[in-house]
C-alpha cells in the first residue's frame, strides 16, 4: 500500500495503516511531528534541529489536503528558485473551505487559473510566473525584487509579470508589481547579488551589469563578475562564506581575482554583514571608485592627445 511522501514527509495514520511504522515508534525519537498527523524522520546530528523550508512546505502540502497548492516562498523552493529566509513560513493556497493558517504555515485563498498550477515531484505548486507575481505583490520592495530575479533567472523576462497585473487589477498589493519590475533583472546570479545591486541603485549609483563576463584569453574562458561597470572596469561582488569553504576553493578564488586584476579590473567585495549594517559605506566606496576610474581614464585620454 503506497503512502504519499514516504519516507521523507508523510501522514502518520497512512504509514501506520500500511504497516510501515507502528504508533509507538511514530511517537518515539525516530520521527518528528511537523504538523497534525504529518511526520518526517528526525535528522541525525549534526544536522540542524529545525526542518528547512522545503521539508516544512512538503508537510504543509500534505496537511492542507489534495486540493492544496504550494505558493509563495514554498513554491519557489520546490521550483529550484530558493529566495526565502530560513525562518519563512510554508505557504499554501487552499479552497474556501480549506484549513486556516497556523504557526509555521500561512494559508491563502486566491483563485488560481489552471495554467498557473504545475507539479514538482507530484506536489502541486504555483507556476514560476504566478509565484513571481504573488511574491512581488506580497513582499517588501527589496525582497520582491529578490524573489522575481530568482524565479526569472534563465526562465522568463520579468516584464511578463505585467500581464498578471493587468489580469488581476483588484488583487491586494498588485500596485507593488510595477516598482518591482522597474528593478528586476533575470541575469542576477543569486539573492545576495540582487540585494547588493539594489543597495547601489537605490543609493543613487548607475545600474551595474549583473554577471558580466571578462574574457581570459590565456585560458580561453570567461571570468564572471557579480556586478560590473564595464566602461570603468570596476567590479562589485558579494563575498559569501563559500569562497573560503575549502583550501581549493580559496586558491581558485585568489587565482580568479588575480586574473581580473591582470585584465585591468578593480574589484570591491562585500559580505552580508556589511550589506546589512553599512549600506551607505558600500555606496560611498563604489562612488569613489567610479570617480577614480573616470579620472584615470580622462588623464589617459589627455596623455594620448598630447602625444599626438
Amino acid at each position: 500500500m503506497p503512502v504519499a511522501g514516504w519516507p521523507e514527509v508523510f501522514r502518520g495514520t497512512a504509514a501506520v495503516a500500511a504497516g510501515l511504522v507502528t504508533p509507538g515508534r511514530l511517537r518515539g525519537p525516530d520521527f518528528e511531528r511537523l504538523l497534525p498527523d504529518t511526520y518526517a524522520p528526525t535528522p541525525p546530528p549534526p544536522a540542524g534541529s529545525r526542518p528547512d523550508l522545503r521539508l516544512r512546505s512538503l508537510a504543509a502540502s500534505l496537511w492542507a489536503g489534495p486540493d492544496a497548492v504550494l505558493c509563495g516562498y514554498s513554491a519557489a523552493e520546490l521550483l529550484g528558485a530558493s529566495c526565502g529566509r530560513w525562518h519563512a513560513p510554508a505557504e499554501v493556497n487552499v479552497t474556501v473551505d480549506g484549513p486556516r493558517s497556523r504557526p509555521g504555515v500561512r494559508v491563502r485563498r486566491d483563485a488560481l487559473h489552471v495554467g498557473e498550477i504545475t507539479e514538482v515531484d507530484r506536489v502541486r505548486v504555483t507556476s514560476r510566473l504566478r509565484t513571481a507575481f504573488d511574491l512581488a505583490r506580497w513582499l517588501p520592495p527589496t525582497e520582491g525584487v529578490v524573489a522575481v530575479d530568482a524565479l526569472a533567472r534563465g526562465e522568463f523576462h520579468p516584464d511578463l509579470l505585467s500581464n498578471f497585473a493587468a489580469r488581476y487589477p483588484g488583487l491586494r498589493g498588485v500596485r507593488r508589481v510595477a516598482d518591482v519590475l522597474a528593478h528586476a533583472d533575470a541575469r542576477s546570479g543569486s539573492p545576495p547579488e540582487t540585494r547588493l545591486r539594489l543597495i547601489l541603485v537605490r543609493g543613487g549609483l548607475p545600474r551595474p551589469v549583473p554577471q558580466h563576463p571578462v574574457l581570459d584569453d590565456g585560458r580561453r574562458r570567461a571570468v564572471w563578475i557579480d556586478l560590473a561597470y564595464p566602461e570603468q572596469r570596476l567590479g562589485v561582488e558579494y563575498d559569501g562564506g563559500d569562497h573560503f569553504a575549502t583550501p581549493q576553493r580559496a586558491r581558485e578564488d585568489a587565482q580568479r581575482h588575480t586574473r581580473l586584476v591582470a585584465a585591468g579590473w578593480r574589484v570591491l567585495r562585500y559580505t552580508s554583514d556589511e550589506m546589512r549594517d553599512e549600506p551607505q559605506r558600500i555606496v560611498d566606496d563604489v562612488r569613489g571608485a567610479l570617480a577614480v576610474t573616470r579620472r584615470d581614464a580622462a588623464q589617459r585620454e589627455l596623455s594620448i592627445t598630447g602625444e599626438r
